[in-house]
């Protein structure tokens, strides 16, 4: 029985003390237990396979996976609600997009009226006598 297997055996405790004791002899040591843990899940309370890359679900609304309850009138309004969160959720970015918009403008707007009322740079005040 390898380490690993062993050590699974006893759980997510067995792994921190492995981890806290590696770091304790030399960090290093505790530093690549860590990485192992987080590279192949152990460290982590979900299952690679329920969500994508990165922990963005695939087909699924915040992990709720769209599948059949076997009654049929439940998954219509479970799949229509779905749809209006997913389309409020779009409409929300959509605003949020044009606020930032707005307010760069703003932004933009107020720095070009202050240039026009400070006057022609100094340089460019007088012409150039050559």
């Amino acid at each position: 029985m390898d380490i690993a297997a062993k050590l699974d055996g006893y759980g997510k405790p067995a792994w921190i003390a492995v981890m806290v004791l590696g770091f304790i002899i030399f960090w290093p040591v505790g530093l690549a237990i860590l990485g192992y843990m987080i590279w192949s899940g152990r460290m982590g309370c979900w299952n690679k396979k329920q969500f994508g890359e990165f922990g963005k679900a695939r087909g699924r609304w915040y992990g709720v996976e769209r599948n059949s309850s076997g009654n049929s009138a439940f998954d219509e309004y479970k799949e229509e609600t779905l749809r209006r969160l997913e389309e409020e959720q779009q409409e929300f970015h959509d605003f949020l997009e044009r606020l930032r918009r707005a307010r760069d403008k703003a932004e933009f707007d107020q720095f070009m009226a202050e240039r026009r009322n400070r006057g022609p740079a100094p340089e460019e005040a007088q012409p150039q006598q050559g």
